[in-house]
């Protein structure tokens, strides 16, 4: 087999040395000051090798076939590695036909380290996704708590104030007016709370930014969601004791009082 000295490079590798793709093309590169000097006679797109959450290493791809490779004479690797795209993907019938389709050609070759894309996206990603679910599970308790505790502190502040509900009442005030008036102090109350979180999460994003993967941490609708499902969720909370407290008889509140 001819050794040529030719390599391919990787995208990003041909972006920061030439500037782009078309321009690394015929441009040499060597591992050292002794060794030869190898052609680049093509770019390869970019590759994740340490996780989809770091961005993909600068690559140089040699032959299986090289003269005075670094300190030695003659490198000449025993290994290969082949990409396949198939809708079989994980198969057993699929890794089946591709033992056969190597042995055809040589039978003491052995396989090994068969694996999909899936499943090494998977391993790549199970620290981060367990990281998240524990996350996630604990942002879903705290606010769950949140809905609690705002709707048993606007239902305790509405009984406090039965009196005050009935002479309204009885002076003629509009149900729905009294309901959006303590509808209305829920939500002050929830809008200070959602500024006090903002202002955590400012401060503590740079934490949370190794957890993320090309969503920066000051992604401005993560922040809007985040913000209007709260809101909804303490509209929800504070709405339905104002409501039950504004449709009471005023005459009970009274006589209670």
């Amino acid at each position: 087999m001819e050794k040529r000295p030719v390599v391919i490079v990787s995208e990003n590798l041909a972006r920061k040395y030439w500037g782009s793709s078309a321009a690394a093309i015929g441009k040499l590169v060597r591992t050292g000051a002794t060794d030869p000097w190898h052609e680049v006679i093509g770019v390869a797109g970019d590759m994740y090798d340490n996780g989809v959450s770091q961005d993909p290493p600068t690559e140089i791809y040699w032959g299986l076939f090289q003269d005075r490779w670094v300190t030695q004479k003659e490198l000449v690797r025993r290994y290969v590695h082949f990409v396949i795209r198939t809708p079989r993907a994980g198969s057993a019938s699929f890794f089946s036909d591709s033992e056969r389709a190597v042995w055809s050609v040589n039978h003491n070759l052995p396989l090994a380290y068969k694996k999909t894309v899936g499943e090494l996206y998977t391993k790549s990603m199970a620290r981060t996704s367990f990281t998240l679910v524990l996350l996630s599970v604990a942002g879903a308790m705290t606010l769950l708590l949140g809905i609690v505790g705002l709707y048993g502190v606007i239902a305790y502040a509405i009984s406090q104030h039965n009196r005050e509900i009935g002479i309204r009442l009885a002076l003629g005030a509009q149900r729905t007016a009294l309901t959006r008036m303590y509808v209305r102090e829920g939500l002050i109350l929830t809008g200070m709370g959602v500024l006090c979180g903002i202002s955590v999460a400012f401060a503590t994003m740079r934490l949370m930014s190794s957890l993320l993967y090309h969503v920066s941490p000051m992604d401005p609708w993560t922040y809007v969601a985040a913000t209007l499902s709260i809101i909804a969720i303490a509209w929800i909370a504070t709405y339905l004791p104002s409501r039950r407290a504004a449709i009471v008889d005023p005459v009970h509140a009274l006589r209670a009082e």
